[in-house]
């Protein structure tokens, strides 16, 4: 009675074996002669924990291949789960070690789940980017614009060639920042100069002080070299300048001018002011004269003296004309 179902079991159990040879066999007979050892049992074990196994046998031989035997499946498979683009960190890796550039598993793992692309980065290292300087797409002017000590401004262009500093790529400033420092480096030795004709004679003054200043330092870039594209000259700003202090200055002089004025003014109605009152004053003593008088009068202070008649002789026309009259 147990006999159909043993060889059921058994047809089942063959059937299984034959699917499972079938979809690993293929993949575990490219690993075993590309010498990078993949058992069914472990192919198997990567299907049952959501793992293609395709991409860890394939990855593992093309390591095999270009000399990084060193890196694990158990690697690639933990990078795998964790979400990481294994075929890129993988290319990445060979493209490093053709070029002799030193770049760990973990190092490219970790950029990889940073949300970085370490191919590219690998490949930037490898060919240099040229960056402009300011950066027309971001709509901040087409040049940096620097005055030197003269006062004459100065409008500069760079182009900055860079390349992927790999240790700095977790946690490194991006490439805003070596735009920014790169400007803020330019205007800075420009101002130094002490005549725009000195920058203008020798522009490898300006890309000198920029280097040496070590702009890349903590960036996911390494400055390779800083090259004056252009640089013209632009307005007498130090002119400007003591045109606007004159203008200034004249402001304020009208100004005090004025207050002055003003001030002149306002004495001058008050001693107007002043002039009245004592006008005022005055026409009050007048009235108080008659008064006094008067009083003067009644108390006997003051008494008339009757002046001596003049005895004349009178012509004697002046005699009858008197005579006439009365």
């Amino acid at each position: 009675m147990n006999s159909p179902i043993l060889w059921i079991t058994l047809a089942i159990f063959a059937a299984g074996f034959a699917l499972v040879l079938r979809h690993y066999f293929v993949l575990w007979l490219q690993a075993y002669f590309a010498g990078a050892h993949v058992s069914l049992l472990s192919l198997v074990s990567m299907s049952l924990r959501k793992i293609d196994p395709q991409v860890i046998v394939r990855c593992r031989i093309m390591c095999v291949q270009a000399g990084l035997a060193d890196i694990s499946r158990d690697a690639l498979e933990s990078q795998y789960l964790a979400g990481g683009d294994v075929k890129r960190i993988t290319v990445a890796l060979i493209v490093a070690h053709r070029a002799s550039i030193e770049l760990s598993f973990d190092t490219a793992a970790a950029v990889d789940l940073a949300g970085r692309d370490i191919l590219d980065a690998v490949r930037l290292s490898v060919n240099p980017k040229v960056i402009m300087c300011p950066d027309p797409e971001t709509g901040h002017g087409d040049t940096l614009d620097g005055v030197a000590k003269d006062g004459i401004q100065l409008k500069v262009r760079v182009r900055v060639t860079v390349r992927t500093n790999l240790p700095q790529l977790v946690g490194g400033a991006t490439e805003a920042t070596v735009i920014a420092r790169v400007g803020q480096g330019i205007v800075s030795a420009i101002g130094s100069c002490e005549s725009y004709r000195d920058a203008l004679a020798d522009p490898q003054i300006i890309t000198r002080q920029v280097l040496a200043k070590g702009l890349d330092s903590q960036t996911a870039f390494a400055i390779v070299s800083i090259d004056i594209a252009d640089i013209d000259v632009g307005t007498n700003v130090g002119a400007k300048l003591q045109h606007a202090q004159a203008e200034a200055d004249i402001r304020i002089a009208r100004a005090h001018a004025e207050e002055r004025r003003a001030m002149a003014v306002a004495k001058e109605q008050q001693m107007i002011a002043l002039t009245r009152e004592y006008e005022a004053e005055i026409v009050l003593a007048e009235i108080g004269i008659p008064a006094a008088i008067a009083e003067a009068y009644r108390n006997g202070q003051l008494r008339a003296e009757k002046k001596p008649a003049l005895h004349r002789k009178t012509p004697a026309r002046s005699s009858r004309a008197g005579a006439q009259l009365f």
